[in-house]
């Protein structure tokens, strides 16, 4: 099947999904790089995907049970599953997932997958702050990383 696609409206703006034949494969805010990757893919509403999402948005869900297909280093998908099991409503540290990862040292390896994480909301890499309890960087901005943690509280 070839890729698809679907827009939902959240607190955070537009969420393009990209689905591919075993699940998502992508989650984007930002509309012109979804439009320069995914131009040739067809939109076509996936009704599990946006249930779960907008419950998300409206504080009903904590976890997701969609399936996902997402590409990456040994080391990325490690840290994307880690990511996976930090609670909706929680934070762990960089420094935690690099633990939890099997990697204690490599806190910036961490950190560079957690930027790279092609499914956010859904691997929710938005939980993950720094050691000191401040927000750190999110690749749609600081406001809509505490808007996400804001709606989990």
């Amino acid at each position: 099947m070839a890729p698809y696609y679907d827009v939902i409206k959240s607190p955070v703006g537009k969420i393009h999904v990209v689905f591919g034949s075993e699940g998502i494969e992508r989650i984007t805010l930002e509309e012109e790089r979804f439009r320069k990757e995914y131009s040739s893919c067809i939109k076509k509403e996936n009704r599990e995907a946006r249930k779960q999402l907008e419950e998300y948005f409206d504080g009903k869900r904590k976890e997701f049970s969609l399936p996902l297909q997402f590409e990456g280093t040994t080391f990325q998908k490690k840290v994307w599953n880690v990511l996976r099991e930090i609670p909706c409503g929680e934070t762990r540290s960089y420094e935690w997932v690099a633990k939890k990862a099997g990697r204690p040292r490599a806190v910036r390896a961490v950190g560079n997958a957690v930027g790279a994480n092609p499914i956010p909301v859904v691997i929710p890499c938005h939980r993950v702050i720094r050691k000191n309890g401040e927000l750190g960087g999110y690749g749609y901005g600081t406001d809509v990383k505490k808007k996400l943690l804001e709606i989990e509280h």
